[in-house]
């Protein structure tokens, strides 16, 4: 039996783990403080427990984050057949001196061992804090257009086989 769409045991579905560890952007969607939804790509971090995006203080994201926790995140494939992970939760933002460990992970796995620890160095140079941000999921699905499709093209294809 296949989990249900929310089931946190999904982060385990092989095709959850694929994105985890890919180098696709992902997308996060939050709450302006205005009360209007934004969605911005990201990188990101996933340590097993929490989804972790890295990014400086200044950001406008962060003060929103603070305000409201509530996120909704996807990372996705734009080839068919399209495969994508998308996790709501809430988020923990921390102020940390420099670059985050976990952003510094996320720049070698986008560019490469070498590509990642010159970014790294080039933004160590500079007099920054950062914001930790993690996700930890609360509700969970994948669609890969094989096995597993979007709820109501599932019920529609239940309906179909009545």
């Amino acid at each position: 039996m296949t989990s249900e769409h929310g089931d946190i045991s999904l982060l385990e579905h092989p095709e959850a783990q694929r994105l985890l560890k890919s180098t696709n952007m992902a997308h996060l969607a939050y709450i302006w403080p205005d009360g209007t939804p934004r969605v911005v790509p990201i990188w990101f971090e996933w340590n097993g427990q929490e989804i972790v995006l890295g990014t400086p203080i200044g950001a406008p994201k962060v003060k929103a984050l603070m305000a409201n926790p509530n996120v909704a995140l996807t990372i996705d494939e734009e080839v068919w057949p399209y495969k994508a992970l998308m996790i709501r939760g809430t988020v923990k933002v921390d102020v940390q001196d420099g670059v985050t460990p976990e952003y510094a992970a996320a720049a070698k796995r986008y560019f490469g061992e070498e590509g990642g620890t010159q970014w790294i160095k080039q933004l160590e140079q500079l007099p920054a804090k950062s914001a930790r941000i993690a996700l930890t999921p609360g509700w969970v699905t994948v669609i890969d257009f094989e096995q597993r499709f979007p709820s109501a093209l599932e019920k529609a294809m239940e309906e179909a086989q009545k």
